[in-house]
């Protein structure tokens, strides 16, 4: 099966590590990335549309409709944020984004970049664990053809892209540490990406998935 694969958060670390894994595998022969600036990244399987409103796509709708995937790795940290300024670029975005995209083409996998100790009670003490498994909660109830969200803990980046955090330029030396002192909680870039292209590809047999699963269905 050959992917055709919509990317949000392109000029994010995540969203940038995701797109590199998109256009090294075989198996995805177009990606359409949807940015608010354009991602600098040229590719003979890569389309760009710039776009400024993200709580509004319908505009584009005859532009998503003809793909099997979307990858949404758009997000911003909650960090100085109130909780309803933080649910409206998290939750708001998210499902005005994904509710177009399920009106135009309901037979697409739509796969989420969440967090671990997302919480899907929604009634938890973390604000932003509360927002976001509301967040997914929605998703899963919209009638796409799959859907799963995706609850990394540390992501360790991949070598050589531009678009590497800060902090992570100061303590990815420390990745063999934390990989065996919290197995359960670290992947890196790379093993996201192939678990996204994956879960499009074959599924997968629970729509949550934690660490050790994304590392699992990276290697399927």
């Amino acid at each position: 099966m050959k992917l055709k694969a919509i990317l949000t958060g392109a000029t994010g670390m995540v969203g940038e590590g995701v797109l590199h894994e998109c256009l090294l595998n075989p198996d995805v022969e177009e990606v359409l990335i949807i940015n608010r600036r354009p991602s600098g990244v040229t590719h003979q399987k890569l389309r760009e549309i710039i776009h400024a409103d993200f709580f509004d796509i319908r505009s584009l709708r005859d532009q998503v409709k003809n793909y099997d995937a979307c990858f949404f790795c758009l997000g911003v940290s909650s960090i100085g944020m109130k909780e309803q300024e933080y649910s409206k670029v998290t939750y708001d975005l998210t499902l005005g984004f994904a509710q177009t995209l399920a009106e135009v083409n309901p037979q697409m996998t739509f796969c989420y970049i969440s967090g671990a100790g997302t919480d899907s009670t929604e009634k938890g003490r973390s604000m932003w664990a509360r927002v976001k498994g509301r967040t997914e909660n929605a998703l899963l109830r919209l009638p796409f053809k799959k859907a799963f969200m995706f609850r990394p803990g540390y992501i360790h980046p991949t070598k050589g892209l531009k678009n590497i955090l800060r902090p992570y330029k100061w303590f990815a030396w420390m990745y063999p540490l934390w990989k065996l002192v919290f197995p359960k909680f670290v992947c890196t870039n790379r093993q996201l990406g192939l678990a996204m292209i994956n879960s499009a590809k074959l599924g997968y047999e629970k729509p949550i998935l934690e660490v050790p699963d994304i590392i699992r269905l990276s290697t399927m």
